[in-house]
């Protein structure tokens, strides 16, 4: 273990409040920036009139623009970049592939075919909101995969190839509803959601997705230990006591529910499962205990900073958060591999 990370697993405390402290500053600053003539005082206040403990002298308009439309979209923004971070730095070390993101199941393909049905074949007779369609979509497709993989022996190799198989599958499906089905306008909706957006960010998801991610957190953190024994592969983790298949079991569950509900309200935003774990490990070294909370917090904070761009960039028009976590995330990653590259 280098120096540096000896470094960083002694300084842990420290680094959590550092980046706590970031995440407060960065979602703060981010509801600032925009059209409206908003501070940051003017953000403290009118939370603090919210919960009881101050007053606000803002218009009900600014404060509306707050409360009501940055703040739950920035919320959402660190809630859904910390589970996909940890989503990934789950799949990654439970499948032993530098490559696996959240969406190696399956669940990202199943909920876009999800979303797509409804919007555009009406499925569900008007009672599934599209975020519904898009869960019922991604539980549909971690189901296949579960099924498949079982058939095809069980093993973590089996369970990657049953994701691309159920992935691809899923995928045709949703590119042939939408090309023989939608019209132009309709085809652009459903485009902009299938790459990421959280314009329709309300308190709602937010409560959501933020109670499923301290579940995932709370069931990740009790298998801490048993991850750093899959990193030795599956039959020393055996050895060393670990349940492998009730554990596998449980962290994909936790995993794919997390990922559904994600993707059900934000959309399918890639590269944050894929490249933050990475980083994080060059930092605090591969044990989970650490890992994981630092992993949540780099991805809160990356996401929140990103979707501030994405909103921003191309004002008044609004980039999909997908296109641009892929414009940061390809040469982010190729450094950080190369870094990784370096120090062998």
């Amino acid at each position: 273990m280098s120096v540096t990370r000896l470094g960083a697993g002694s300084r842990l405390p420290l680094l959590l409040l550092g980046a706590t402290a970031a995440l407060a500053v960065s979602i703060a600053v981010a509801i600032t920036i925009g059209p409206a003539d908003i501070g940051v005082g003017d953000v403290w206040s009118a939370v603090a009139a919210r919960l009881g403990i101050g007053h606000s002298d803002l218009s009900a308009i600014r404060d509306g623009i707050v409360w009501n439309l940055r703040l739950p979209r920035t919320v959402l923004a660190a809630v859904c970049g910390a589970g996909l971070a940890v989503c990934g730095t789950i799949m990654q070390s439970l499948l032993r592939n530098p490559l696996a993101d959240p969406f190696v199941l399956g669940v990202s393909s199943g909920a876009s075919t999800g979303a797509v049905l409804v919007v555009v074949l009406g499925a569900g007779g008007g009672v599934l909101s599209l975020s519904a369609g898009a869960f019922a979509g991604a539980a549909v497709s971690f189901a296949c995969v579960l099924v498949l993989s079982h058939v095809l022996g069980g093993t973590t190799d089996r369970v990657v190839l049953s994701g691309v198989a159920v992935m691809q599958l899923f995928s045709a499906l949703t590119s042939f509803v939408v090309l023989t089905s939608a019209d132009a306008e309709t085809t652009r909706g459903v485009l902009f959601w299938l790459l990421g957006s959280l314009s329709n960010a309300g308190w709602a998801e937010v409560v959501t997705c933020l109670a499923v991610l301290a579940a995932t957190l709370l069931v990740c953190a009790g298998y801490a230990r048993s991850l750093d024994a899959f990193a030795f592969g599956e039959d020393a983790a055996a050895t060393l006591g670990i349940a492998v298949a009730r554990t596998r079991l449980v962290l994909l569950c936790a995993t794919a529910l997390l990922t559904a509900v994600l993707v059900s309200s934000v959309g399918a935003i890639g590269f944050v499962g894929l490249v933050l774990p990475h980083a994080a490990r060059t930092v605090t070294g591969p044990n989970h205990t650490r890992l994981l909370p630092a992993t949540a917090l780099a991805g809160a904070v990356f996401l929140v900073w990103v979707d501030t761009l994405a909103r921003t960039v191309l004002d008044p028009q609004e980039v999909p958060v997908g296109v641009v976590t892929a414009l940061i995330g390809v040469p982010a990653f190729v450094l950080v591999l190369y870094r990784a590259r370096g120090a062998r």
